[in-house]
């Protein structure tokens, strides 16, 4: 058992902020339990992840894009399917934009593919095929924030530098017994972090965030550092902004093996570039099923209809085509269409 199963039922100490302890032997006394106790539980209870079997630089980085505002169960078969397709960066480098959105088809947030596709190209070409080796170096990289470099250089190459995203900082906010603003997280975080052990102790936080720290119903008696939490169970998550309401209707239409296919244009807001089933006016219709489906901050209720010529001229303006069934999966797909196509068998 860790040294925080030994105080149960004790009463819980605050862990001030460095600056706060005028002993410095306290101070690193209580962090380095703190640490110790973290390090311990996550050794023991840590998920079993893809990204996790090894600190290749190139796989934590795919990885760390595709988690971003993602669930980690929708990320496991997309992240195997495109590590086959894309070993390395070479691979990824080579490959065209049309082939990677069609891979990264259905986790959402399109512009994240684009932008790991041009950095992979960045390396390849600027950099002879190897990621920068710290963060600062890595920030330079498309699509490449804070975070995502902070992680590949804490845990591909060990650089001492702690991570934030919204799991640490809401156990940063409750450990503390304060809400933290983005800025002061950071600070907060880089004072704990574990110098000697930075990617197994960025890991360990997220970890604790993700699976016991949680925003709602947290698992405070599982927690490991529990003794030292000032604020157990508080909401620290932001409020949440009301979520919009909308209803669509796409059109299915069938020939002869093929489905007619859409493609948004390239300049659109969102999803440019990729192919999705036409819009149409539902009325008259046969319908055929009808779904929900979320994007960003909207939920839609999808009704999916059987459609003619009616719906196919409707949508001549935009560039589509008919597309065999068996070649739609080589196509960069919106999740919303890969949705209804899975719904109704024909992929």
């Amino acid at each position: 058992m860790g040294k925080s199963a030994t105080r149960t039922g004790a009463k819980a100490e605050s862990l001030p902020p460095c600056s706060g302890f005028e002993e410095k032997a306290v101070r690193l006394k209580a962090i380095g339990e703190l640490r110790a106790a973290l390090r311990e539980w996550y050794a023991q209870h840590k998920r079993e992840l893809p990204w996790r079997q090894n600190t290749d630089a190139y796989r934590v980085w795919v990885s760390e894009i595709m988690l971003q505002q993602t669930r980690v169960a929708a990320v496991l078969e997309h992240y195997r399917i495109f590590l086959n397709a894309f070993p390395n960066i070479e691979a990824l480098a080579s490959a065209s934009e049309q082939r990677v959105l069609a891979l990264w088809s259905g986790l959402g947030y399109y512009r994240r593919a684009r932008m790991l596709h041009q950095a992979g190209r960045v390396v390849v070409s600027e950099l002879g095929g190897m990621l920068p080796r710290d963060a600062e170096a890595l920030r330079k990289l498309p699509g490449v924030g804070r975070y995502t470099a902070s992680a590949i250089a804490s845990i591909a190459y060990g650089e001492s530098t702690a991570v934030v995203d919204g799991n640490v900082e809401r156990v940063l906010s409750r450990l503390d017994g304060e809400p933290r603003d983005n800025a002061s997280a950071w600070r907060r975080a880089q004072e704990l972090l574990d110098a000697r052990h930075p990617g197994e102790w960025n890991q360990a936080m997220m970890e604790l965030g993700a699976t016991v720290c949680t925003p709602r119903a947290p698992q405070c008696v599982a927690c490991p550092v529990r003794f030292w939490c000032r604020a157990p169970g508080a909401e620290m998550d932001r409020p949440r902004a009301a979520r919009k309401q909308m209803e669509m209707t796409r059109a299915l239409i069938e020939r002869a093996g093929r489905v007619y296919l859409v493609q948004r244009p390239g300049d659109a807001a969102k999803m440019a570039g990729m192919w999705e089933l036409p819009e149409c006016d539902a009325g008259g219709a046969k319908e055929l099923c009808v779904l929900r489906h979320s994007i960003t901050d909207t939920d839609y209720k999808v009704r999916v209809v059987s459609g003619g010529m009616k719906a196919l001229l409707a949508n001549r303006a935009r560039a589509g085509r008919w597309v065999p069934i068996e070649e739609i999966e080589r196509l960069p797909l919106t999740g919303l269409t890969r949705k209804i196509l899975r719904k109704q068998g024909l992929r």
